[in-house]
Order: C-alpha cells, then structure tokens, then sequence
C-alpha cells in the first residue's frame, strides 16, 4: 500500500505554529494545485545530509512551496529558508496526484530528487522502491513506473528543461499574498 501523503502536513507535529494556503493555476506553464505551508513555529530544527553536507530545511520562517501537477507523476517541493533563499528543490514521484476534503495529496512512489541551488542532484530512496517490490507492496509495473518517470525528470533537469523551477517565485509571491 503506498502512503498518501497530504500538502496542510497537519500530522506533522514538529511544525508548532503554521500558516498554509493553496491555490488552482490553469496557464500556459502549469496546470495543478501549488500549496504554501510558512513554517512559524517549530520543536526543533530538522537538518538532512546530501554528499557529506548538512542542510537544514525545517527552522522557523522558512517556507515550503509545493506543486502538484495535474495528470503527473511527481510533485515538486521548493524550500526556502528565513531569508527566502532556495535551499532545496525535492522531487516526489508519486502514482497520482489528487484533492482530498480539499487539501492536495500524492500517493508517494518511493522514489525522491533533491535539486540543490549549487546543481548538484541526488536520486534518493532507491532502497525503499526495492524493498517495496520484493516485499510485495508494489507490483512491476509501478516499479518500472517510478525508475522510468525518476529516469526522465532527471534527463530534463541535466538538460535544463524542466521548466516548472522556473514559476516558482511567480507562484511563491501569489500564494504569499493569500496569507
């Protein structure tokens, strides 16, 4: 059984204080849902490491932007510090993206691509989509789905065309305004 994971993270008990938004787009750049969660309040910090280097992506004031593309399989997180720096782009892969009591999901396919400011790249969780279809969570076919849709994100970000990390700021500033 995937796990369905939703925008609001309102199981998510480290964030203690939160402002969050959500908005439909329909233009010539994207089609979906875009949700920002503004991060007041948190128990502690929430640090990760990529390639020997830390990176913090939960402290208060930062600010998660989040695009659910319609008729996709991924969804791409953007985090923003304090200062309103990009620190990471997080790519899910998912089997769908949808709208549950109103709030976007995705049904998380294990697989997951961190884009960092400075270009550097990692496909991560490659030992969970394993795990998930030896154990018998997840059939071939999605499988084969979660390589081939990491295979072709990462394909686009080598080549400078995926373009959706481009409205990211035009979509930030909308959404911020709904605060």
């Amino acid at each position: 059984m995937l796990k369905r994971r939703y925008a609001d993270r309102s199981e998510w008990s480290r964030v203690k204080d939160r402002d969050y938004t959500q908005s439909y787009f329909d233009d010539d750049y994207f089609k979906g849902y875009v949700t920002l969660l503004k991060i007041n309040q948190v128990s502690e910090p929430l640090d990760v490491s990529y390639g020997g280097r830390e990176i913090c992506i939960v402290d208060n004031g930062y600010i998660w932007l989040q695009h659910f593309p319609e008729g996709q399989h991924f969804t791409v997180t953007t985090m923003f510090n304090g200062k309103g720096e990009v620190i990471q782009w997080y790519i899910d892969l998912s089997l769908r993206n949808g709208i549950e009591n109103a709030v976007p999901y995705y049904d998380d396919l294990f697989l997951d691509i961190v884009v960092l400011p400075n270009g550097q790249v990692f496909l991560l969780d490659e030992d969970e989509l394993q795990d998930a279809f030896a154990h018998g969570m997840i059939d071939e076919d999605l499988y084969n789905l979660a390589y081939r849709e990491a295979n072709r994100l990462l394909w686009m970000i080598e080549l400078d065309q995926f373009k959706l990390l481009n409205y990211i700021e035009l979509h930030k500033e909308e959404l911020m305004k709904k605060l």
